[in-house]
């Protein structure tokens, strides 16, 4: 039980702070190239380190004789396409409005599944703890106040953005169905293969980045492609085991919380009363969505 708090807490949080520190190399590959090449770049580099990575550890536990079941074909590959679908959609609308919008802003309306993944959740007849709605409400005031400086409107890209939001929301939901019945590298290393040939087909008709700039834009893709797509979308897929898909993407979405300390760590940006502020309301939402609920506690 202990060791899957730390899972369900942990992972989460590595996870924010890895796509948090990523938005600045998705903005970069965005003044490179178009969204389906991008995506199609992350997800093979991705797909590819993953493969490496489930080998690995058949080909380790075979020396051990230690046998860990993947899970049935049929559901690993269902998983696989309705992941992989899910999150081909929610990054092509996620890297196409970072052409036009800020990744601040951008950080923000991504963020706001904390608000749809319990709405979808009571959908399909999962009622979150009272607790978790505060935290919610607690969270997306302090997002607002990180992320949003200059004034909010909507413009195309938000509107992406927003659409990229539901769709990482019903993508988090498919993880949480799926990822209960398969092995949760097995499952992500499925869909970024979905990601990779969807992203592909779409590519075709897509802006291609210029070769004797490699040097600028290698880096950024290869960071999304391993670390933001390999890791932590893997780690994602592992703390949703078992566990609250609610509670689970209020905790990623600290990343605009790294994503604005990586700013002062790196770039040495200073942070203002607002975003201090945004920042304490955060942590809040997340100490809140740990309590236990109070049937729970007198049960």
């Amino acid at each position: 039980m202990k060791v899957n708090r730390v899972r369900q807490n942990v992972l989460p949080l590595l996870t924010a702070m890895i796509w948090g520190t990523a938005f600045v190399a998705q903005s970069i590959g965005a003044d490179y190239m178009g969204p389906f090449v991008f995506n199609a770049a992350r997800a093979v580099i991705a797909f590819v380190f993953l493969l490496c990575l489930l080998s690995f550890r058949l080909a380790f536990q075979k020396r051990r004789h230690v046998v860990h079941p993947i899970g049935q074909r049929r559901d690993l590959l269902l998983g696989g396409l309705c992941c992989g679908a899910a999150l081909t959609v929610a990054s092509f609308f996620q890297q196409k409005g970072l052409e036009t919008t800020s990744s601040g802003k951008a950080g923000f309306i991504t963020a706001l599944y904390i608000v749809l993944v319990p709405v979808l959740g009571l959908l399909l007849g999962r009622k979150p703890p009272r607790m978790v709605w505060v935290s919610i409400v607690l969270a997306v005031g302090g997002l607002y106040c990180l992320c949003i400086t200059d004034g909010f409107s909507i413009t195309t890209g938000d509107f992406y953005v927003l659409l990229c939001a539901f769709c990482f929301s019903v993508q988090i939901m498919a993880v949480d169905h799926f990822g209960q019945k398969v092995d949760g590298v097995a499952l992500s290393c499925c869909q970024f293969f979905v990601m990779s040939v969807l992203s592909a087909l779409g590519s075709f008709a897509d802006r291609l980045p210029d070769p004797a700039l490699a040097s600028e834009w290698l880096g950024p893709v290869l960071y999304v492609g391993v670390f933001s797509s390999g890791v932590a979308y893997t780690l994602q897929i592992l703390a949703q085991k078992d566990s609250d898909p609610a509670v689970v993407s209020l905790l990623m979405s600290m990343e605009s919380v790294f994503a604005t300390l990586a700013g002062v760590l790196i770039l040495h940006d200073r942070l203002s009363s607002r975003e201090l502020f945004g920042c304490a309301l955060m942590l809040a939402a997340v100490v809140l969505a740990q309590l236990p609920d109070k049937k729970t506690r007198f049960a």
